[in-house]
């Protein structure tokens, strides 16, 4: 009767914390709210938990892919999108050719933030982790 005890009692506690596993994973109802708000008719996200701890919305509009980070509470943090290299503004290139002339752009993206505004964030291919730079439309940098 004892081993019955044991084997319930860990079968118990093993149902438990897979339960609390699969909640944690759960978007909460405030973030998808928030996100149909920012995003009316976009009604197909796929949802992740990033590195950070916020909500990332994966999406498309117009044909392109978006990427929108949310906070717990549902407060939207970010919305960026990949680009290409010909779309990065005229200024930003010139600020590039000129602070940057041997770097290679891994990837540009468009960010749309709640605290920092519009900017653009270009990483350089470099050994190594990558290097971040970031830049207003007009070449100057955030």
């Amino acid at each position: 009767m004892r081993l019955t005890g044991i084997l319930f009692t860990l079968l118990f506690i093993s149902i438990s914390a897979s339960c609390q596993t699969q909640s944690s994973n759960e978007v909460p109802q405030v973030v998808l709210e928030a996100f149909e708000t920012k995003y009316p008719g976009e009604n197909d996200p796929d949802f992740e938990l990033d590195d950070h701890g916020y909500w990332e919305a994966h999406f498309k509009k117009d044909g392109e892919k978006y990427r929108a980070d949310f906070h717990a509470d549902g407060t939207w943090r970010e919305t960026e999108n990949s680009i290409k290299d010909k779309e990065i503004p005229k200024a930003i290139q010139k600020a590039i050719e000129r602070e940057f002339p041997d770097r290679i752009i891994q990837e540009a993206e468009h960010v749309m933030s709640a605290t920092q505004g519009e900017f653009y964030d270009i990483e350089f291919k470099q050994k190594g982790k990558n290097m971040d730079v970031e830049y207003r439309k007009d070449g100057t940098k955030v």
